[in-house]
């Protein structure tokens, strides 16, 4: 009988803390966010192909998400000593230097205590023992709050461009008091939030323009986001 599965995370929740072993030795993972932004990602097991060029896409683009303010840290559900000769050849395919920490978590506890296995018990793999449905993203605040979860099936690689323009519009949105429309990249107009009303609008955001009362759109330079 599976034990009892943990209560559902949602947007708002707070990012429930673990110990656990990583390439970079262990971490208590409350501490390890810090004062930071985190991204945690999750894959199904090592040596497998889509993971690999998911891990040398974000090794690659980590210097973005640092200037930022944002840590990386991978999961799959091996061994901290498998994972290393996998990283050798992520960086030899990728042309990358993969630095950041990957969790070994062999027993999948993390995996199970962020749900990451989408109505799978933790003894529910296939033939050969992976388990394909641990693709998962969690972007978390520096108050240890979950901004963001995403769930990939594991035939589908994430794109890291949309990990990071996800950061960006959170971390503008939270400085600026705006949301971002669809396909926004900074530099786009953005809106103004529904709290920020039109008397206190025209002095945060003089070049605001309404188009229906509850959407006004307002320009926000590229240097003014996060993206700079």
């Amino acid at each position: 009988m599976a034990e009892e599965r943990a209560q559902p995370l949602r947007l708002g929740s707070i990012a429930p803390n673990f110990d656990a072993e990583t390439t970079n030795g262990p971490i208590n993972f409350h501490d390890f966010i810090g004062d930071n932004w985190v991204v945690l990602f999750s894959h199904p097991e090592d040596y497998t192909p889509v993971c690999t060029t998911e891990l040398g896409a974000f090794a690659k683009l980590e210097p973005e998400f640092t200037k930022r303010g944002v840590k990386l840290i991978g999961l799959s559900a091996n061994t901290i000593e498998s994972h290393g000769g996998w990283i050798k050849d992520i960086d030899e395919i990728a042309g990358s230097k993969l630095t950041f920490p990957i969790i070994g978590d062999k027993e999948r506890k993390v995996a199970y205590q962020y749900d990451m296995l989408d109505y799978q018990d933790t003894t529910n793999v296939d033939s050969k023992g992976i388990a394909f449905t641990i693709r998962s993203v969690f972007i978390i605040d520096p108050k240890k709050t979950i901004r963001l979860i995403l769930s990939y099936p594991a035939s589908t690689g994430r794109n890291t461009a949309e990990v990071l323009r996800v950061v960006d519009s959170l971390q503008t949105g939270d400085k600026h008091r705006v949301t971002t429309p669809i396909n926004w990249v900074p530099g786009d107009d953005v809106i103004v939030h529904p709290s920020v009303k039109n008397d206190e609008a025209k002095t945060l955001f003089p070049d605001f323009k309404i188009v229906k009362p509850y959407l006004r759109f307002t320009p926000l330079p590229k240097e003014k986001t996060s993206a700079a």
